[in-house]
């Protein structure tokens, strides 16, 4: 019998390659705004916006064995342009609505099951224009880790950090060829993550394969956070 999978966001990006990848193995179910990007992934869809909706419990299996949660912003500017709508806005979509969610479902996880986080590598690697994307996913790293300590062992909470990856999200950053080649340098591996980078990543959280990892910050960044090449 497969596994009852849970994902917040899917329709296109990251969490669409996820959904792609999951869909094979597990029983999926997708909570996103529109249903448009999932009309070739085998799941069950439910209209739900992370920052206004409560979850619609009637549309969930009574045992959730694993819970994704995708949605995130990107907010680069520098400080002194940062208004505190910004950063109240950030941290109503990165965090909030994630803490959100979570209480709502964490009655129906089951022994041994896996929940995915996303931060990125700006949370420990201080870099210049990310104080308010950082701050709200320092925030994320900082419950997630409390989380898993409390529910430990049933329910395993581990965080994966990106660092810049082709999505839509990060177009504006990718626009031209200069900018790509640009970007790809500043990391040790020399290239730009891919969707299915962080993916395959999040197949391995979810899985079984993982099962003696909790509490942990993946860092999934192309080298970034913990080397220097030159």
């Amino acid at each position: 019998m497969k596994k009852n999978i849970l994902m917040i966001g899917g329709s296109c990006g990251i969490g669409n390659t996820i959904a792609k990848i999951l869909m094979i193995d597990y029983q999926l179910y997708v909570a996103s705004r529109t249903q448009k990007g999932l009309e070739n992934i085998d799941a069950q869809h439910i209209l739900f916006d992370a920052t206004k909706d409560s979850l619609d419990k009637s549309l969930l299996p009574e045992d959730l064995h694993g819970f994704i949660f995708c949605p995130g912003s990107i907010n680069l500017k520098p400080f002194k342009m940062m208004s505190m709508d910004i950063f109240k806005d950030d941290m109503e979509l990165n965090f909030f609505s994630l803490v959100n969610t979570v209480k709502e479902i964490m009655p129906i996880m089951q022994e041994g099951s896996s929940m995915i986080f996303f931060s990125t590598v700006a949370v420990s690697v201080g870099m210049p224009f990310h104080t308010s994307v950082a701050g709200s996913k320092g925030a994320i790293e900082g419950f997630a880790k409390s989380l898993a300590a409390e529910y430990a062992p049933k329910i395993r909470v581990n965080v994966i950090a990106p660092s810049l990856v082709d999505t839509p999200l990060s177009s504006r950053l990718l626009s031209n060829e200069k900018k790509r080649e640009m970007m790809a340098l500043r990391h040790p591996l020399k290239r730009i993550g891919e969707k299915t980078d962080i993916a395959n990543a999040a197949e391995f959280l979810i899985s079984d394969k993982s099962s003696w990892m909790t509490g942990q910050v993946i860092g999934v960044d192309g080298g970034i956070s913990t080397i220097k090449t030159n």
